[in-house]
C-alpha cells in the first residue's frame, strides 16, 4: 500500500540518522546553542562570509557546503584537542549557522556575504544604462537618489542610506520570526500528522552524529563512510570546483574541465528535438543524491522530465505552436539550455506546473484531515498537535500561527504605507496583498512542504510574483520592491526534522536565530561596505558579476516596465486560467491512475517534481538510484546501504567543501598580492 511505503521510508531515514531517534525508542534532547557554537558563529561571520561575497562575484557560487563542513570539521577538531568534544547538538546548530551566513542570497547574480548585498545591487541598478526607463521613479527608500554623495563616494555612511538600511533591518528581524512559525506549523503537519520522511534530513544530521562520534574517540561506521565520502569529494571537487575558482582569479577566465551546470547540448539537438532541453550534468553529487533519495521518486521523477522535457514533449508542444516564434517573442533555434527553459516556461510549463501543484495541495490537504480524523478515533478524540515528544521544545500552534498572522498583516500595510509615500497610496489592489500574504503563501509553501516531506526537493513557481503584478496593471516602479508578503516556507520544515533527527531542542533554533542575527548584519555592513568603497561592484576584478550582472539588470528592467504604454507584453503569458485548470486535472487524473495501477504513492510525487526538473540532473540522479538498488543493496544489504548513503553524501560535501575553501584562499592571496608595490 502507499501509506506503507511511506511509512517505510520515514523509518529508513530515522534508522539512517540517529539509532536514538529510531521508531519506538526515546530521543533526548538537549540544547545545541552554547558558547562553542557562538564563538563558530563569529567564525563563520567573519571569515567564512567575507569568502563567500568574493566567490560569489568572482564564480558565481556561494559557499555552501564550503562554510558548513568546514567549519565544523574545523571546531570540532580544536576542541576535541582541548578536551571539550562538542556533542551532536552543538555540532548541528553549528552547521546551522554556517549554512545561514553563507548562502546565496541571488543566486543568478551571485550575490552572497549576506542582506547588505541586496543594497550594492539597488545602487548598481539605478545607475546602470539598462535601467534608464525606470532610474527616476526607483525610490528613495529603496536606494539613495542618482548623484547623491553615498553614491559616487560608495560609502553606506550616508543619511541617504538611513531609512534603506532600517528597511532592511526589520525585514530581516520579521522575517525570521515568520519563517520560524510557518516553518514550525508546516513541520507539525508534515511530520507529526502525515509522518512525512523527510529523505534528504538525515544528510546533515549523519554528518553532525559521524563527526560528534569521531571526537569522542568512538569506533564508527559512520567516521568509516563519511571519510570515504570526504576523499571522494576532494578528488571530485578539485576538478570541479578548484580549479575555475582559481583559474578565474590568476587567468582572469576560468578553466572548466567538467562544465558548470551541466553540458548542454540543447543547441545540438534542435534540429531534432526542439525546444527540448538536452544535456548532463558531471555533478557527482547529483549521482550521490540518488543514493539517498527513494527509488520510486527518482524513477518517476526521470519518467516526467524525460516525457515533458526531451521527447515527446517538447516535439509535440513545437509542432503545435505552444512555444510561439521569433514573431511572438518565442522559441527560436540557436537558443541555449537556459533560455530554452525560460521561454517555454512561459508560453506554456508555468501555467501547466501552477495546476499540477494545486492537484498535490488538494491530495495533501485531504490526506491531513483523514489523518487527523483517524487518529482521533483511535485516541478518543484527543487532538494529534497535543502529542507532542517530551523535551522537544514545542509550542502551542496556535502562537506561530498568530505571530505569523500579525506580521503579515503588518507587511501588507506597510507594503500600502510605502507606495503612499511615492504619491501612489491605495492604487495597488488591497485584495492581491491579502491574496498573497495569507492564501498563497501558505497553500504554496504547504505544498512544498509536502514535496520536501516526500521527495526532497520542494517546488517554485518562477515568475509568480513578477506574472502577478503584470496582470494588475499597476504601472508604477515602487511596487516591485515593495515588501509583498510572498514567500515558500516548504524547505524550513525540513529544516525544523533536521533538528529533531539530532536531538536538538527546537528552543535552540530561536536561540540562535536571533544570537547570530547582529554578527550577520554587522558582518555583511562592515565588508561589503569595504569592497563596494574600495572598487567598483562589479568590474574587471569580479568576472562572473561583469559579465552576468548586466544581463540580469536587462531583465530586470523588462519586468519594471511591463506594465508601461511601451513595455513588452509576451512575459504575460506565463499565468493563463485555461492551462492551470487542465495542470490540476491532469495532476488528479494522474494520482487516480497511479492508485488503480498500485505503483507506490512515492512515484506519483516524483513525476510531479519531475516536470520541473532539469533532465541533466535527473538523469545522473537516476543513475545513482539504479546503481545503489542494483549494486551497492546487494553487496552491502538494503539495510545496512540505506544507513550508509546519506552518510556518503554528508562526507562527499565536506570534502568538496574543503577544496573550495582551499581555492578561495588561494585566490584571496594571489588577488593581494597583484596589488603590493614590489
Amino acid at each position: 500500500m502507499a501509506i506503507d511505503d511511506i511509512a517505510l521510508a520515514r523509518e529508513t531515514v530515522e534508522e539512517a540518522s540517529v539509532e536514538e531517534g529510531a521508531e519506538g525508542r526515546a530521543v533526548q534532547y538537549e540544547e545545541g546553542f552554547t558558547a562553542k557554537t557562538l564563538v563558530g558563529a563569529f567564525f563563520v561571520g567573519f571569515i567564512m562570509l567575507p569568502g563567500a561575497l568574493y566567490l560569489g562575484l568572482v564564480a558565481g557560487q556561494g559557499l555552501g557546503a564550503a562554510a558548513e563542513w568546514v567549519t565544523i570539521v574545523l571546531f570540532s577538531e580544536v576542541m576535541r584537542r582541548s578536551f571539550l568534544p562538542m556533542k551532536r547538538q552543538e555540532i548541528y546548530i553549528l552547521y546551522y549557522v554556517a549554512a545561514m551566513l553563507s548562502s546565496l542570497l541571488m543566486a543568478d547574480r551571485g550575490i552572497s556575504g549576506g542582506p547588505f548585498g541586496y543594497l550594492i545591487w539597488n545602487q548598481y541598478f539605478r545607475q546602470a544604462p539598462q535601467a534608464g526607463l525606470v532610474a527616476s521613479e526607483i525610490p528613495n527608500w529603496v536606494v539613495p537618489p542618482a548623484g547623491s554623495a553615498a553614491l559616487t563616494q560608495r560609502t553606506f555612511l550616508h543619511a541617504h542610506w538611513a531609512i534603506p538600511i532600517l528597511l532592511l533591518v526589520i525585514n530581516e528581524v520579521l522575517g525570521r520570526l515568520n519563517w520560524m512559525s510557518m516553518g514550525y506549523v508546516l513541520f507539525r503537519v508534515t511530520s507529526d500528522v502525515e509522518r512525512l520522511p523527510f529523505p534528504m534530513a538525515p544528510v546533515a544530521a549523519s554528518g553532525a552524529t559521524a563527526l560528534a562520534e569521531a571526537a569522542s574517540k568512538e569506533e564508527s561506521w559512520r567516521w568509516r563512510v563519511f571519510s570515504i565520502g570526504t576523499v571522494i569529494g576532494l578528488v571530485f571537487g578539485f576538478f570541479y570546483v578548484g580549479i575555475p575558482v582559481f583559474t578565474g582569479v590568476v587567468f582572469n577566465k576560468a578553466m572548466q574541465l567538467i562544465p558548470i551546470p551541466f553540458f548542454d547540448l540543447t543547441q545540438s539537438t534542435e534540429t531534432i528535438l526542439p525546444g527540448a532541453l538536452t544535456g548532463l550534468s558531471g555533478d557527482l553529487g547529483k549521482v550521490l543524491v540518488g543514493f539517498v533519495l527513494p527509488y520510486p521518486i527518482v524513477a518517476g521523477s526521470l519518467v516526467s522530465s524525460l516525457l515533458c522535457k526531451v521527447f515527446p514533449g517538447p516535439t509535440l508542444l513545437y509542432n503545435s505552436g505552444a512555444f510561439g516564434s521569433a514573431a511572438t517573442n518565442g522559441w527560436t533555434r540557436g537558443m541555449d539550455a537556459i533560455n530554452t527553459r525560460l521561454i517555454t516556461d512561459i508560453k506554456f510549463w508555468m501555467s501547466i506546473g501552477i495546476g499540477l501543484q494545486l492537484a498535490v495541495a488538494l491530495i495533501g490537504i485531504v490526506q491531513v484531515v483523514k489523518a487527523l480524523m483517524r487518529f482521533k478515533q483511535e485516541t478518543n478524540g484527543r487532538g494529534l498537535f497535543s502529542q507532542v515528544p517530551k523535551g522537544r521544545g514545542d509550542i502551542s500552534i496556535l502562537i506561530p500561527l498568530g505571530t505569523w498572522f500579525v506580521i503579515t498583516c503588518f507587511y501588507i500595510v506597510l507594503t500600502q504605507y510605502l507606495l503612499g509615500v511615492d504619491g501612489h497610496a491605495g492604487q495597488f489592489p488591497w485584495g492581491l496583498l491579502i491574496f498573497f500574504g495569507l492564501i498563497w503563501t501558505p497553500i504554496n509553501s504547504f505544498i512544498s512542504a509536502r514535496m520536501m516531506g516526500l521527495t526532497g526537493s520542494g517546488v517554485s513557481f518562477p515568475f509568480l510574483r513578477e506574472a502577478s503584478i503584470m496582470k494588475s496593471g499597476y504601472p508604477h516602479v515602487d511596487i516591485w520592491y515593495a515588501p509583498i508578503p510572498l514567500a515558500d516556507y516548504g524547505p524550513l520544515a525540513q529544516r525544523f526534522r533536521e533538528v529533531e533527527l539530532t536531538g536538538t531542542k527546537f528552543t535552540s533554533v530561536v536561540k540562535v536565530e536571533f544570537a547570530v542575527l547582529p554578527i550577520f548584519l554587522t558582518a555583511s555592513f562592515i565588508f561589503w561596505a569595504f569592497f563596494w568603497h574600495t572598487g567598483a561592484i562589479p568590474s574587471s576584478q569580479h568576472p562572473y558579476a561583469q559579465r552576468f550582472w548586466p544581463l540580469a539588470a536587462t531583465f530586470q528592467a523588462m519586468f519594471q516596465t511591463i506594465n508601461k504604454p511601451d513595455g513588452p507584453k509576451w512575459v504575460l503569458e506565463g499565468i493563463n486560467g485555461v492551462r492551470i485548470a487542465a495542470g490540476m486535472v491532469a495532476g488528479m487524473g494522474l494520482y487516480g491512475i497511479i492508485k488503480l495501477a498500485r505503483l507506490p504513492e512515492l512515484f506519483y510525487y516524483g513525476m510531479i517534481g519531475g516536470v520541473g526538473a532539469w533532465p541533466a540532473d535527473i538523469i545522473p540522479t537516476f543513475f545513482g538510484a539504479w546503481l545503489g538498488r542494483r549494486y551497492f543493496q546487494n553487496r552491502f544489504g538494503v539495510d545496512q546501504w540505506r544507513m550508509y548513503a546519506p552518510v556518503l553524501l554528508a562526507g562527499f560535501a565536506c570534502g568538496t567543501g574543503l577544496i573550495a575553501m582551499a581555492a578561495i584562499a588561494l585566490s584571496l592571496i594571489a588577488k593581494s598580492v597583484n596589488y603590493l608595490p614590489f
